[in-house]
């Protein structure tokens, strides 16, 4: 009889089959070892060679374990969400600091130039200096909301409101922004979850839904924080698994509720609009004190 291709498929190369092989090695090795000592035979060389064979079993698992960095999949979620938050406040400060400070002194020279310039050119001044005004806005816009460096001191829903005022200025969109109890004393990265997912919210209606009303609502419940978005846009389907059909926003929305222990859903359909919901729920030591918040 020959061997089924299935029996090898059951012992693939892998860490836990690794230890399996070990333990069973091991255990097979010892208890061989014991019965030559208490019947007093000689070592055979069989017997020297599973000793052998455990030995380079255990040393390999070792070394395959040291080089080996797993993480769990919230643990994963957390590193690179981390990851992302640092980038975005990298190009932030660049954006601000450098492009922003070139720009800023490029509108010095401008103005230096328009008073020595003669008559019949400024209008090309003007609209140089217009462009330049405009630029310069747009850096410190796309700064703002890689880094929104007012959460820290204005808080979440003047953040969000700071948000929809500049993004939906110019757009047909009406909207509105929904909080009826305070929201001091919220942790900074439930404040940061809550502010992203609404930010690609309204990226996602800008780019794609088409709608004429959105309304944000935030509340803060007994059990966390409740985010609510909701449009009367073009609405669409929503995937199952958003990552890997190709809708990484709804994705890193969905990532940045389930890494702090939250909840998020999606109710779209074709036609009918989108609704958003999103709770963060209170950490242990911060339930206190947002209960505290809340009454005061």
């Amino acid at each position: 009889m020959h061997a089924s291709n299935k029996t090898f498929k059951l012992w693939p190369p892998s860490t836990k089959n690794a230890w399996r092989l070990t333990a069973v090695l091991c255990v097979g090795a010892t208890a061989c070892n014991l019965g030559l000592y208490l019947t007093g035979i000689a070592l055979p060389l069989s017997l020297l060679s599973l000793n052998l064979a455990a030995f380079l079993s255990v040393w390999y698992s070792q070394a395959r374990l040291g080089r080996s960095i797993q993480f769990q999949p919230q643990e994963l979620a957390d590193h690179m969400l981390h990851v992302q938050e640092t980038e975005r406040h990298r190009l932030s400060r660049e954006l601000h600091d450098d492009i922003g400070q070139m720009l800023t002194a490029a509108k010095l020279q401008s103005d230096w130039l328009q008073r020595r310039l003669p008559e019949d050119l400024q209008p090309q001044w003007a609209m140089l200096n217009n462009t330049l005004d405009e630029t310069l806005a747009k850096v410190r816009d796309v700064s703002a909301i890689l880094n929104p460096r007012q959460l820290a001191s204005m808080g979440l829903e003047a953040s969000l409101r700071d948000h929809l005022l500049r993004t939906l200025a110019d757009t047909p969109v009406l909207w509105s922004l929904e909080c009826q109890q305070r929201l001091a004393g919220i942790p900074e990265e439930m404040a940061v979850a809550a502010f992203r997912i609404t930010q690609e919210a309204v990226t996602n209606i800008l780019r794609h839904a088409e709608a004429k009303n959105l309304v944000v609502r935030l509340q803060r419940r007994a059990d966390g924080l409740a985010l609510s978005i909701s449009d009367d846009g073009l609405g669409f389907c929503p995937a199952h698994n958003p990552g890997e059909q190709g809708q990484r926003g709804m994705a890193g929305m969905s990532e940045r509720a389930t890494l702090l222990g939250g909840s998020f859903s999606i109710e779209s359909e074709p036609g009918k609009g989108t609704h958003i919901q999103a709770l963060f729920p209170w950490a242990p030591r911060a339930h206190e004190r947002a209960d505290i918040s809340k009454h005061s």
